[in-house]
């Protein structure tokens, strides 16, 4: 090993690969006629997947990266929420038939931000356009701040089988740091509620490399998280990329950890959720035994799309809502990000979609490589190749790259067979970015690895 190139690797600017081709790599190219043949391809018998994008938040958390509004008052989400119910509507049409459903998610911004009236219709709509299996799953992301006992009830109503409490850290001092102020007592309460109504699974999301964090904070914060008992958590490092999100300006860079600050940040938080029996899962995520997303990454079934990591199988990903991302064989597709644009579009009984990219064969064998190494921690590429129809030498380009992580401890090459080592988890976007053929290109600036 060699320590120096070990950190080096730790700064290095490297994307998330929530998906690849990443969205740089969206164009024009793929538009609303594009993505309607898209989706009247898919099979009959095929499941999907939705997501339902809320943008909408009562404030603005300095540290956040997402597609994300102030709601200055109720019309804005009455007019959001009556234009999801005309895209579901829309999207309907254009697949032909109602799909049959495994899974949904609803994320943001700040999907609790809707009344119980809301969810009530546009599960209704999601009703009406599909056939939601009896077991799928449906998750919604938690902002403890803005739940209501009658949206509590509304989400049993919609049969929520999983929840996601953003936390962040709990010390007062980096809430404060970030415009998100969320006592522990708040979050303890809620999770209570949730679990009172029936909601079976409870996940907490956990950031490391916050203004003004340290071991110590986030050692106490994973103490505090352990309390509520999560069946997951998922422990993401903070990316600052001021010059995508300008908010993030209000955050005192001189606040914020080092890149070796942040990397034993990130391996005390992991090896307490360790040492308290949850498993580590990809990267970032930490589940019960028990929890299908542990029991999906010991028999190599896990997967890993827009949402992160998840045991959902449907090639089919339909995204609603401004800036909502649809994913599927042929490729992805991108909705409006301007919320304004996007209500005008899809109130006029029309698709939005702006942009996205078209699969070509080597984005699918590169594609399926670093899910692979995300998820697995491990690929053997002659598999993959195999898979794709290739011989494995369509991976010569990435030779350089694996000796130079070789020689600095952070991965194990044995013939065609690419492992990461264990004490270098969380460097398997870097090891991901060796076969990324456009990050060679130069295209785009990334957060940090860890």
């Amino acid at each position: 090993m060699q320590p120096s190139e070990f950190a080096a690797f730790q700064s290095r600017p490297v994307p998330r690969y929530t998906s690849y081709p990443t969205a740089l790599q969206f164009t024009p190219a793929v538009g609303p006629e594009v993505f309607a043949g898209w989706l009247a391809a898919i099979p009959v018998a095929a499941p999907v997947s939705l997501y339902l994008h809320i943008p909408y938040c009562q404030q603005l958390c300095w540290y956040c990266g997402c597609h994300t509004r102030i709601a200055n008052g109720r019309d804005r989400l009455v007019r959001y929420r009556d234009s999801l119910a005309a895209e579901i509507a829309t999207v309907r049409r254009h697949i032909g038939f109602p799909a049959g459903v495994s899974h949904i998610h609803w994320g943001g911004g700040t999907p609790t931000i809707l009344t119980a009236e809301d969810f009530a219709a546009l599960n209704q709509a999601l009703g009406d356009a599909f056939a939601i299996g009896p077991d799928a799953e449906v998750a919604v992301e938690i902002d403890p701040r803005t739940l209501s006992d009658d949206v509590i009830a509304a989400l049993a109503a919609a049969r929520v089988s999983r929840v996601s409490f953003g936390v962040q850290d709990f010390d007062a001092r980096v809430q404060a740091a970030i415009n998100r102020i969320q006592p522990y007592e708040q979050t303890r309460d809620a999770v209570a509620r949730l679990r009172s109504a029936g909601v079976a699974s409870v996940n907490l999301d956990l950031i490391y490399g916050l203004p003004l964090q340290s071991v110590a904070t986030i050692r106490e914060t994973i103490g505090r998280a352990l309390e509520l008992a999560p069946d997951r958590l998922a422990l993401f490092g903070y990316a600052h990329v001021p010059w995508m999100k300008p908010h993030q300006k209000m955050i005192r860079e001189a606040d914020l950890p080092g890149p070796e600050a942040r990397w034993a940040q990130a391996r005390a938080a992991a090896q307490m959720l360790v040492d308290a029996g949850y498993v580590a899962v990809g990267i970032d995520h930490f589940a019960r035994p028990g929890d299908s997303l542990a029991q999906a990454a010991a028999c190599g079934a896990l997967r890993r799309n827009f949402q992160g990591y998840t045991t959902d199988k449907a090639e089919y990903l339909i995204g609603f809502g401004a800036s909502a991302i649809s994913a599927g064989p042929s490729g992805y597709a991108q909705n409006l990000t301007a919320i304004r644009d996007w209500n005008d579009r899809v109130g006029a009984g029309r698709l939005a979609t702006a942009r996205g990219v078209a699969f070509g064969s080597d984005d699918r064998l590169r594609a399926d490589t670093i899910e692979r190494l995300m998820c697995d921690l491990a690929v053997d590429l002659s598999d993959v190749a195999a898979r794709h129809g290739v011989a494995v030498e369509a991976f010569r380009g990435s030779r350089a790259a694996l000796d130079r992580l070789s020689r600095a401890g952070i991965v194990d090459v044995a013939g065609p067979v690419v492992r990461v080592r264990p004490d270098a988890r969380p460097l398997a976007r870097v090891v991901a970015a060796a076969f990324d053929a456009y990050l060679a290109a130069g295209a785009g600036r990334h957060s940090a690895a860890v």
